[in-house]
This record gives C-alpha cells, sequence and structure tokens, in this order.
C-alpha cells in the first residue's frame, strides 16, 4: 500500500527518519533506523537521533547475513518481533499466461481456460464464487476480514501496541487500497458476499507486488485464495510485470505455502527489530508520556515523503 507517509529529512546523512503516518496512527512518536548493518558508531548516532526527537518505538530491519547487528541491536534493547519473508516469481515475457496464473498440474489435466492477454478485465466466476475487482460497497465487509486476518505481523507480536489499534492498521490498509487508483483490489465472493481480498500494484521497473491477501476464515478451505493469487498473477502478467513480489512473515507457513505453490520463491529475508525508549513503553501498552506522544504536528509538518514507501509488512 502506498501511504501518506512522511519522513524527517533536515540532515541528509541523518541515520534514521521520523514516520509521520505511523507516529499519526499510533500517536506516538516513531521512527525507522534507515541502516540494516549496525556497527557501534552508527548504534550511538542511531540512540543519539531517537533521543534528540523523543521518539518512543523505532523499528529495524536488519540484514540476517551479519552477524554483528543483531547482538548489537540486542544489547542496545532492540527486540526481535519478525522475521521478514520477501518471496518472488519472475513472468517471462513469453511464458503462457495459463502457466502463471495456477499451481502445476499432472499433464492432460488442465481445467482453467488461458486467460486473456489484457489481465483481468471480466470477472471470473468458478462453481460457487465468482472473482471480480473490489467495488465501493464491499467496504465493510472487507475491513471486518482485514481486522481479524493479520494477527501473524510484526505488530500484533509487540505487547506496547494495542491489538484494537493494529486490527484497525489493516482495517484502514485495505480502505485505502480501494480508493488508491495506482493499486487494484480483487475480492473473493462467496454466497453473494465479500470473502477475501488480494491488493496488487505494479510499481517502478515492472515489479508487481501484492500487498495485503487473506481469505475470511469462514470461507478457507474452498479454494478462494488460489483463485486469487492466479487473478492477480493474471494482471500482473497482462500489464507486464517482469516479477512479482510479496512479503510475508516466518511464522506464517500457511501463506508461505500457498505462494510457492504458485512458483514463488524466497528472494530475500529481514528481521524485524523494536526498540521503546522508557517513556514510550510505559505501562507495557499503556499511556505513554506526553513528551513522547504530543509532537505528532510537528512531523507531519516536514512534507510527505518521496517514495512512499510501506513499513507495515
Amino acid at each position: 500500500m502506498r501511504r501518506p507517509e512522511q519522513a524527517e529529512r533536515s540532515e541528509g546523512d541523518a541515520p534514521c527518519e521520523l514516520l509521520a503516518w505511523d507516529t499519526e496512527f499510533f500517536g506516538l512518536r516513531i521512527g525507522r533506523v534507515r541502516a540494516a548493518r549496525l556497527d557501534p558508531q552508527e548504534m550511538a548516532r542511531v540512540l543519539s537521533w531517537a533521543r534528540a526527537r523523543a521518539v518512543a518505538c523505532l523499528y529495524l530491519l536488519a540484514d540476517p547475513g551479519d552477524p554483528a547487528t543483531a547482538p548489537l541491536a540486542e544489547e542496545h534493547g532492540f527486540r526481535l518481533v519478525d522475521v521478514r519473508i520477501t518471496l518472488e516469481r519472475r513472468l517471462g515475457p513469453a511464458a503462457p499466461a495459463d502457466d502463471l496464473t495456477r499451481p502445476a498440474e499432472p499433464a492432460g489435466r488442465s481445467t482453467r481456460p488461458a486467460a486473456p492477454a489484457g489481465g483481468l478485465i471480466r470477472a471470473a466466476r468458478q462453481a460457487d464464487h465468482l472473482i471480480r475487482p473490489a467495488e465501493p460497497a464491499d467496504g465493510p465487509e472487507l475491513r471486518r476480514i482485514a481486522a481479524a486476518s493479520h494477527r501473524d505481523s510484526r505488530f500484533y507480536y509487540d505487547p506496547h501496541f494495542d491489538r484494537g489499534r493494529c486490527d484497525e492498521l489493516y482495517a484502514t490498509w485495505i480502505e485505502k487500497s480501494c480508493r488508491d487508483e495506482a493499486e487494484l483490489v480483487l475480492v473473493a465472493e462467496h454466497a453473494g458476499r465479500p470473502a477475501g481480498y488480494i491488493t496488487c500494484l505494479l510499481a517502478p521497473g515492472g515489479e508487481g507486488r501484492i500487498g495485503l491477501f487473506a481469505v475470511d476464515e469462514q470461507a478457507q478451505g474452498r479454494g478462494l485464495g488460489g483463485r486469487l493469487i492466479g487473478e492477480a498473477l493474471d494482471w500482473f502478467a497482462g500489464r507486464g510485470a517482469e516479477r512479482v513480489s510479496v512479503v510475508t512473515q516466518a511464522r506464517n507457513l500457511r501463506a508461505q505455502r500457498i505462494y510457492q505453490k504458485f512458483g514463488m520463491l524466497t528472494r530475500a529475508v529481514g528481521l524485524w527489530y523494536h526498540r521503546w525508549s522508557e517513556a514510550g513503553a510505559a505501562d507495557e501498552g499503556g499511556e505513554p508520556a506526553a513528551a513522547v506522544r504530543q509532537p505528532v504536528a510537528a512531523a507531519a509538518a516536514t512534507g510527505p515523503s518521496a517514495d512512499g514507501r510501506a513499513v507495515f509488512p
């Protein structure tokens, strides 16, 4: 999802950035360390930056290939909350569309006709369900599904974040995705109502990106997840994407397995750490000190980030 994220960049070589969208949403000053590898000198700069700006929570996406960063981070109060897995599938321009949009089948057992070259331009109906683009009326159901479907994410594994706000985070994300003209949101409809979704973004450089993907618990086991991924790959292929990537969590084995069925392989692994200041971590998620809570407006005044990166997953 492309968020209205803002970053504090008054110093071009600052070791961190202040995330104004996260700050406003959670009501706490939140920043992110820019580097994936840290040495003692850079760690000192990171901590100094955070203290000077009264940052409550600092995110670090560490490179697991560096043996020094993880112990250094833990020594200075960073706590591991997630292992981030990025999977990727290349979409060669010569690949047949039908091969891109479903798991491999034994020879002679193909059951799905080839998709149109332009990607998803029609609703795809099969048996008792339908895959179609999202509509405005889907909003409440998609929000409900999102609020209950992403509890493997790092925010739920950090006790300092209120679980209700974490639910709202994903409900807000799917709502904003549906309004973003740069994204396609596909909906799986079952028994006449939305039962799942997948969000698709075509990024610069020919990379397709899957953002949110979920199927309502009551509708699982009917093949809706596979149909959503297949139609998403169809859409990306029809728009000339050279590859498609998705981010999930190491603990989310179910998601990894379904992506792997569609030929997606692990491209990168990262370690998500959170570091809380003493004021920001007051009462294990309780009311933080006013000095940590109040500077939201100051963060927003710095102007929007140029790259619009999302750092949720």
